[in-house]
């Protein structure tokens, strides 16, 4: 048998340093789930996340997924490119 993935609008955003200034207010209000991690005080270098399935690690570059049941997951770009498109 074959099947076919079911349309979902998801929240994603990409992991970069800028994105992340955007997005400290979505971070910050699901703190519980996610954490972030910087070298001696600096730059964020990556984030952990707390997943269905454990602990996750998500680099710069990687897209962060809000999923349908309020989840979050990281997922690497090349990954999410070829699975998701702009919804309008």
């Amino acid at each position: 048998m074959k099947y076919r993935k079911k349309p979902v609008v998801v929240e994603a955003w990409e992991f970069t340093r800028d994105s992340l200034k955007v997005a400290d207010s979505w971070v910050r209000r699901y703190r519980n789930d996610i954490s972030l991690f910087s070298q001696y005080g600096g730059d964020v270098l990556y984030i952990e996340i707390k997943t269905l399935e454990g602990t996750m690690r998500a680099e710069l570059g990687d897209y962060i997924i809000k999923g349908i049941q309020g989840e979050f997951y990281p997922c690497k770009p090349d990954i999410f490119e070829a699975t998701y498109e702009l919804a309008e």
